[in-house]
């Protein structure tokens, strides 16, 4: 690798909002201080902000056996092109990833194809505890839960199953927490009334804020009888915040993240967004959009997500109970957050702390989420005073389409650096990158 200098740019970085160089060295920052001599390559980053790349906990990169929606090469694409450099992907693809042996599968596709950096959970189910017993903590991000409905043998449902999981899991466990025989009562309730096509906007009803919280609060349950180290995904209520604290995220064992559906949108949206925006859980209304902002502010929610899941956009037209749920959202997920500063609900600082810094922490992350002398230099670039109108134009999904379509964001990612490389730069995402596996200091 070459050695690059940034020179000129507003480095946002642990808090702080400084004007520094950074000098990079064979993928690592070699040093951050004012005024360094540029040593071979440089970027002149005057008039644009430099934070760490986006670290993101939560997506469905659909491969392998779903790869008509996205695939791990696509859609980390879109992830350099959105400033998220590192990622950690779901294990609810064909087959699902509940051995070892398929968890190594997943590391070799990416180290061939992956732009960004990654890992994957080992999925869960009633049957694979000594899989998950046997998990390296140094190697395995976490185990994915999945407490409400899912596809195929991923649902937990047997109470004895779930005892053990969350007693011996020697990672993080990571929920998705809907009760499913609430769900279910009330889809039979709306077939009822609806029959097949229910109409969109009664999706929050039927993936309701009771089941949400239902199975939140059983999941803590779980882990406060144990001891275990517990991480709830895309937390979507304001009755869900009570269950959560803001001490520093060093002393939880217990903590939640929001993902950009739930910060952008609110039910409201369904009349014009329609099935685009329809995810698991359901979008609810005003109210959670503006607790879920406020709860990421105060640090009762610890950092955000996307949940990025690509569909074949004319599935998303199927009627109700066969439209699929989930969106992609991976390319804006810094353009997001960014909006938040603007709108005053987050400072600048703050954007760092829940994209990377936060992230970094909670998983134990090495040597990536901080701009730090010696660690990776996973960076990213942004002008912050340079609007971006959303287009099918200016995507790198696989399937095409974003629900921010026609939306404009009111900045405009410049490049995003892997492991020191130029992995992306305005407008065109460079073939020649790949990132390595995430590890970690844990174990």
């Amino acid at each position: 690798m070459n050695n690059l200098t940034i020179i000129n740019s507003r480095v946002v970085n642990e808090g702080l909002v400084e004007e520094k160089d950074i000098l990079i060295k064979n993928g690592k920052i070699e040093k951050i201080d004012k005024l360094i001599e540029p040593q071979g390559d440089y970027i002149d980053g005057a008039g644009l902000t430099l934070m760490p790349g986006v670290i993101d906990d939560q997506v469905h990169f659909r491969e392998p056996g779903l790869t008509d929606k996205g695939d791990i090469y696509s859609e980390s694409r879109a992830a350099v092109a959105g400033g998220t450099t590192s990622f950690m992907d779901m294990p609810n693809v064909l087959p699902p990833t509940l051995t070892h042996d398929l968890w190594k599968e997943k590391i070799e596709i990416a180290s061939n194809n992956s732009h960004a950096n990654f890992s994957f959970y080992m999925g869960t189910s009633n049957t694979n505890i000594d899989e998950i017993r046997s998990i390296n903590p140094s190697e395995v991000c976490g185990v994915k839960v999945f407490m409400g409905s899912s596809t195929g043998n991923l649902l937990v449902d047997n109470p004895v199953s779930l005892e053990n999981i969350f007693k011996d899991s020697p990672v993080i466990i990571a929920t998705h927490c809907e009760e499913t025989p609430m769900i279910l009562s009330l889809e039979k309730e709306y077939r009822l009334r609806y029959g097949e096509d229910i109409p969109i906007e009664n999706h929050e009803f039927i993936r309701s804020r009771e089941a949400c919280l239902a199975s939140s609060k059983k999941a803590i349950d779980l882990a406060t009888k144990f001891n275990s180290n517990l991480h709830i995904l895309h937390v979507s209520t304001k009755e869900e915040l009570l269950l959560f604290s803001n001490d520093n995220i060093e002393n939880k064992k217990i903590t939640a993240e929001v993902c950009i559906p739930h910060l952008f949108f609110s039910s409201s949206d369904y009349a014009i967004k329609g099935t685009l925006i329809k995810c698991n859980p359901s979008i609810k209304d005003q109210q959670d959009k503006l607790a879920l902002r406020q709860a990421l502010k105060s640090g009762l929610i610890d950092f955000v997500a996307t949940d990025h899941a690509p569909h074949d956009k004319k599935a998303k037209e199927n009627p109700y109970f066969t439209c699929p749920s989930g969106m992609p959202s991976i390319q804006h997920t810094l353009l997001g957050v960014l909006e938040l500063y603007k709108e005053g609900d987050l400072s600048l600082e703050d954007v760092s702390r829940v994209t990377s810094h936060n992230v970094a922490k909670r998983f134990d992350i090495r040597e990536r989420g901080f701009l730090r002398e010696g660690y990776w230099a996973d960076i990213v670039l942004v002008d912050t005073e340079k609007e971006q109108l959303i287009s099918d134009e200016n995507l790198e999904y696989k399937c095409g389409w974003s629900p921010f379509e026609g939306d404009k964001f009111s900045s405009t990612i410049i490049k995003t650096l892997v492991n020191g490389e130029i992995a992306y730069s305005e407008g065109k995402v460079s073939e020649n990158v790949r990132g390595k596996k995430i590890e970690f200091t844990r174990g």
